[in-house]
């Protein structure tokens, strides 16, 4: 087992950059590691603060019975962080199709295997990025398995699955420790606090509002330790609405809801994409309002960011990269 606390192993990862700024992108799921390769190319260091309250697939399946932290939105950043192709990211990549592992990520059990080889699910993840080649590093949001608690339309929904799924207007979200068994409230990261408070640069989005952005953002101390950061506050508006948690709503109802379900400040700049987006009803394309965002006092910065070779609506890491470097320039 490595010597030495996670927290002094943290602080080695962070100085890794050159000239850059320093970087901290804060949600989960396929939208922070978008935003993750977009990152990439022009910061001086990363971090990667994951929501750890994913209940579904192979994480689902894996984080109770292991009593870990869900690995799967932790995998995907750590392959957004690696340019590289290897057998390693290979290996990571891949998922089972058959057998008594049909539905795992590879990736996942490599995870759940390096933190009982090390004792520590950071430690785990620093092991996982030397492997990898990763630039930067992924942090947990909390070092405990959180569950999602929401009210929607007055009712309670439990659960990162049942709440994406529930139609209706979601009035409150929270997070508490899954293992009944845990004593006290959920806490942040102390890595992730850290990382936090000497960024920069902080982004939120893209990706799901509730179960992802914001799900990370209620766990207790992120959101204060955003607040007291001197890091300019970035928000990258998704291209379109989410059937089960945003139809309807414009880009300035979900800053709204971000605001108010988190208490986080406003941010400097929000990142919105002008181009033409394709897709089925009741999914729409994200109505950015210039006079609805300036009330909120950040400034705007449309650009065409769709990926246009993508099978899904998804930004372009370079052309969403070109945008967020012009941020850390003015």
């Amino acid at each position: 087992m490595r010597t030495g606390t996670d927290t002094e192993t943290f602080l080695e990862v962070i100085e890794f950059g050159g000239g850059g700024p320093r970087v901290a992108a804060i949600g989960g799921g396929t939208g922070l590691a978008s935003a993750l390769e977009a990152i990439r190319g022009y910061a001086g260091s990363i971090s990667a603060v994951v929501t750890v309250a994913d209940d579904g697939g192979s994480s689902g399946r894996l984080a109770p019975s292991l009593d870990i932290p869900p690995p799967g939105d932790i995998r995907k950043c750590l392959i957004a962080l690696t340019p590289e192709e290897s057998v390693w990211r290979q290996l990571f990549e891949h998922r089972f199709t058959g057998a008594d592992v049909e539905g795992h990520s590879l990736g996942n059990l490599i995870i759940a295997a390096l933190a009982d080889i090390e004792g520590s699910f950071e430690l785990a993840l620093r092991s996982a990025e030397h492997l990898l080649g990763a630039l930067g590093s992924v942090i947990p949001a909390s070092p405990l398995h959180l569950e999602l608690e929401a009210v929607i339309d007055g009712k309670p929904v439990t659960g990162q699955v049942n709440i994406s799924l529930a139609q209706g207007t979601v009035e409150r979200i929270g997070v508490v420790p899954r293992d009944a068994a845990v004593s006290g409230d959920a806490v942040a990261s102390e890595s992730a606090v850290r990382a936090i408070e000497a960024a920069d640069q902080i982004i939120l989005g893209p990706g799901s509002l509730y179960t992802s952005v914001i799900a990370a953002l209620v766990v207790p101390g992120i959101t204060d330790a955003v607040n007291r950061s001197d890091a300019r506050l970035v928000y990258v508006t998704n291209l379109v609405t989410q059937d089960g948690e945003t139809l309807g709503m414009d880009a300035a109802d979900h800053l709204d809801a971000l605001l108010h379900m988190t208490g986080v400040r406003p941010p400097g700049a929000i990142v919105a994409s002008d181009s033409p987006v394709s897709v089925d009803l009741p999914l729409e394309q994200l109505v950015v309002d210039g006079e609805a965002i300036a009330t909120y006092g950040a400034d705007l910065v449309t650009a065409g960011l769709l990926d246009q070779d993508a099978e899904q609506p998804s930004h372009d890491p370079l052309l969403l990269g070109e945008a967020l470097r012009g941020l850390t320039e003015k």
